[in-house]
């Protein structure tokens, strides 16, 4: 392992920098505030004169790890395939197929400077044949890194967890073996990133063969818990949510068939609600107090409102949409892929085949439901900054929507590459990950 560039300890003020932490930014919500941020640009040089481009960074090999961001720098993961271009499918489509991808694979950190796009470091953490196979839209650095603004985390499932400090220092690792998230016999590659809470570090991984949830010490990695979820849920892919309410501190995690709600300290159970999507995805978030679930496939796509005080048992019974721990749900508006962002009044999800949905958040009652485009699929999650909602389809479209009850587009933005990794925010500048390159747009 090798530290291209020897830089100073990182030390950074949070409250005078925007800082994007983790995936989907700070509490997973999608949303950073108190800048402008831009509607309309043009990053292809086939389409035209560039506008809004402030730099872009080449990243080697196939991730859709999205990019975070602490203080002046971002840090981006991928994996390299040795013996040539890694193959990616995007669109909508249904096969079931895994990608032919195991070759030989370096695991990487990158970080770049978050005003010029140079790159500062860049540290290969593995070198290996895949240990799991990969689904043809996915990679093998599907996930997104994660920060406290000291130390650097990143888990890639069967290939291990990794502690780095901000200079790519390695810390420590740990190998939890083979997690092969699978469905018809298809491993069909991880994604849930790890979640930070002071000093603990939460990991979902639902290999159906032996789904668990685990806390780990962020500063040696000791295991401090570990629950089996046998019997909880068959499989999932979506980022655990670690919400305190001032009561307590739990970690909400997204499954099929069962949502469950874990107690941080001890892991103990706390609350489980049956009923969604048989391929949960999206991420849980917090809206006004109250955590937000969704998922999507087999038949169901809920959306749920749930009371952070829950307890128990709190499945609907059929034909109901709310109970004392369910404050609104929708049966069947909810979203297979893409985490929704709730901005202003209303909740907005993406889904799969180019629908947009938005709920008023007070009711979940449905303001509008419209697809964007002919060939749009959505697979990275919505964020929302300056009135405006960002969608990028994974055929390297961002549409940018006005917040509002009404569908109204602003602009349609070519990126000249696919886009399936969720963008991030930081002091009015978007930043984007597309396949092979890191975009700032201001």
């Amino acid at each position: 392992m090798t530290t291209l560039t020897a830089l100073p300890a990182a030390k950074f003020d949070s409250k005078t920098e925007q800082n994007w932490p983790g995936f989907r930014g700070p509490g997973a919500r999608g949303i950073a505030e108190g800048y402008p941020t831009r509607a309309a640009w043009n990053v292809d040089p086939a389409a035209g004169k560039l506008s809004g481009l402030l730099w872009r960074a080449e990243v080697p090999g196939l991730g859709h790890s999205s990019p975070i961001v602490w203080g002046n720098r971002i840090f981006v993961a991928t994996a390299v395939r040795l013996s040539g271009k890694a193959p990616l499918r995007i669109g909508y489509y249904g096969d079931t197929q895994a990608a032919q991808d195991n070759d030989e694979q370096q695991w990487m950190i990158l970080c770049f400077d978050k005003k010029t796009g140079k790159r500062l470091w860049e540290r290969i953490i593995r070198t290996n044949k895949p240990a799991a196979t990969r689904h043809e839209k996915a990679t093998h650095a599907n996930t997104t890194l994660s920060t406290d603004g000291q130390r650097l985390v990143a888990f890639f499932g069967s290939e291990g967890l990794y502690c780095l400090d901000l200079n790519g220092k390695p810390l420590w690792s740990k190998d939890l073996g083979v997690i092969n998230i699978s469905k018809y016999g298809i491993g069909w590659g991880y994604g849930s990133s790890p979640a930070l809470h002071g000093e603990r570090i939460v990991l979902l991984c639902d290999d159906p063969q032996n789904p668990f949830v685990a806390a780990f010490r962020l500063s040696d990695g000791k295991e401090l818990w570990c629950v089996s979820r046998k019997g909880d849920c068959e499989r999932s892919w979506g980022t655990p949510l670690i919400h305190n309410d001032g009561a307590r501190t739990q970690v909400v995690t997204n499954g099929w068939p069962y949502i469950v709600s874990y107690d941080l300290e001890t892991g103990k159970e706390l609350w489980r609600l049956r009923g969604g999507g048989d391929n949960p995805i999206p991420t849980p978030f917090v809206a006004e107090g109250l955590i937000i679930v969704t998922s999507a496939h087999g038949g169901k796509a809920p959306l749920f409102a749930i009371r952070p005080s829950a307890r128990g048992d709190i499945s609907l019974p059929e034909g109901s949409d709310s109970n004392d721990a369910i404050v609104w749900s929708v049966p069947n508006g909810g979203s297979y892929i893409s985490t929704p962002v709730k901005y202003g009044r209303y909740v907005y999800l993406a889904n799969h085949n180019g629908v947009l949905r938005c709920y008023e958040f007070g009711t979940g009652r449905k303001m509008y439901e419209e697809r964007l485009g002919a060939n749009s699929a959505f697979s990275a999650s919505l964020v929302a900054a300056d009135g405006k909602i960002y969608c990028p389809a994974e055929e390297g479209v961002v549409s940018v929507i006005k917040a509002g009850p009404k569908l109204e587009t602003l602009a349609q933005n070519e990126m000249g590459e696919p886009c399936l990794a969720t963008p991030a925010i930081s002091q009015g500048v978007l930043y984007f990950r597309t396949t092979a390159s890191l975009l700032a747009i201001g």
